[in-house]
C-alpha cells in the first residue's frame, strides 16, 4: 500500500515536473516570439532605410547627370563624378549586405522557432503519456479498493 502512495507521490512529482517543463517552454515560446516581432520589426526598418537610400541613389543618379553633363569640359570634375560614382556603389553593397544579414537573422528566428514548436510538441506528448499512466494507477487504485471492500463484505 505505502508502494503505491509512493509511486502516486512520483508520478505527482514528475507531472508537477512535466508541468514546470510546459511553462518554461510556453515562457520561452513567448520570449523567441518576441524576439521575431523585433527582428521582424528591424527587418522592415532596414527595409524602410533601404527605400530611402535607393530614393536617395536616384535622386543622386539624377545629379550625377547633371553633373556629368557640366563636368565633360572639366578634367577635374570628371575625376569628382567617378569618386562619387564608387562611393554610391559603396552604399549599395553596404544596403545589400545590411538586407542578406536581416533576411539571415529572420530565417534563424523562424528555425528556431520551429525547433522550440518541436519542443513544446514533444512536451505536450510527454505530458498526456504521463497522465494516461496516472489514470492508469488511479483507476487500479480503485479496482483494489473496490476488490478490499468485496472481500471484507
Amino acid at each position: 500500500m505505502s508502494s503505491n502512495e509512493e509511486q502516486i507521490d512520483g508520478l505527482e512529482k514528475q507531472l508537477k515536473d512535466a508541468q514546470f517543463m510546459h511553462r518554461e517552454s510556453e515562457r520561452k515560446y513567448e520570449d523567441i516570439s518576441r524576439k521575431m516581432a523585433t527582428l521582424d520589426a528591424d527587418a522592415a526598418r532596414g527595409n524602410e532605410r533601404a527605400d530611402g537610400a535607393e530614393k536617395k541613389i536616384l535622386d543622386l543618379e539624377e545629379e550625377l547627370k547633371v553633373v556629368g553633363q557640366s563636368l565633360q569640359q572639366l578634367e577635374v570634375g570628371e575625376e569628382q563624378r567617378r569618386v562619387r560614382e564608387e562611393q554610391l556603389q559603396g552604399q549599395i553593397m553596404d544596403l545589400r549586405n545590411k538586407l542578406k544579414a536581416s533576411e539571415y537573422r529572420g530565417e534563424q528566428a523562424e528555425m528556431n522557432i520551429q525547433r522550440l514548436n518541436v519542443r513544446i510538441d514533444q512536451v505536450e506528448e510527454d505530458l498526456l503519456q504521463e497522465k494516461l499512466k496516472i489514470k492508469k494507477i488511479s483507476d487500479d487504485l480503485n479496482q483494489t479498493f473496490d476488490d478490499m471492500l468485496n472481500l471484507s463484505c
